[in-house]
């Protein structure tokens, strides 16, 4: 399969030494740093887009108006996933969306929304979330964090919204905060923490390496050629043996 990549960072560069790996071909790269530009991407099977929240827009854009089939791992805009998805559905697109590709981070997201089920009827237990990123990442809080949120927000009386928050906290209150940190090299932590005056309830994900997010996006890349329409990871969970 001919695969272009939209950004070459320490992402890019992982998942084009993945695709050759399983046998595919790397087509195009398209990067400032390279001085190319989209219209490298023409003649691709698909293209993997890794960049900034200040350039997906344009990059979906361009990828659904010249009808090549697009994987977007890149977070920080989320408010306007809903106009993309219809961009995508009115074009007859081909999208494959997840602010996080990791099989690990998506099952710790579907545990989190079991465990929220099972607290929402204890109100004595507060509820916090915390993440923790390599220092170069510019999002904050990141795109799994708030995935994590609205997860835990569609299993929840209790709680209405989200909010970031300075520290690691918990809260009683209809809000869930979020605090991050950027240090270092860190790859990714998420918490879920319940609290009470007695006792606490952890549930976190950490990750040791990039590997699995990589995993996820070439795995996501070779399932979504031939498909028409916007996709995710619970789609691509429910059609294979992942």
């Amino acid at each position: 399969m001919n695969i272009s990549l939209i950004g070459y960072g320490k992402m890019g560069r992982e998942i084009e030494q993945l695709c050759i790996k399983r046998g595919h071909h790397i087509y195009s790269i398209v990067d400032p740093t390279l001085g190319t530009e989209l219209t490298a991407l023409k003649g691709t099977d698909i293209a993997i887009e890794f960049t900034q929240p200040t350039a997906v827009i344009a990059n979906i854009s361009y990828c659904l108006d010249h009808e090549i089939p697009i994987v977007c791992g890149t977070t920080g805009w989320h408010d306007s996933l809903a106009e993309v998805k219809q961009m995508c559905i009115s074009n007859r697109g081909s999208m494959f969306y997840s602010s996080n590709f990791s099989i690990g981070v998506n099952l710790f997201w579907k545990i989190s929304k079991y465990m929220m089920e099972l607290l929402d009827t204890y109100p004595e237990y507060a509820l916090g979330l915390h993440e923790i990123h390599h220092d170069q990442k510019k999002d904050a809080p990141s795109g799994t964090a708030v995935t994590l949120a609205q997860n835990l927000l569609s299993k929840s009386m209790r709680f209405k919204d989200w909010h970031t928050s300075n520290t690691f906290s918990q809260t009683y209150s209809e809000s869930i905060p979020i605090s991050s940190e950027r240090v270092g090299t860190v790859p990714g932590v998420h918490k879920v923490e319940f609290r009470s005056i007695h006792d606490k309830i952890e549930l976190s994900h950490d990750a040791f390496s990039r590997g699995g997010f990589v995993a996820g996006v070439v795995t996501a890349a070779e399932w979504l050629v031939g498909k028409e329409g916007f996709f995710s990871m619970d789609d691509l969970f429910k059609t294979s043996d992942i």
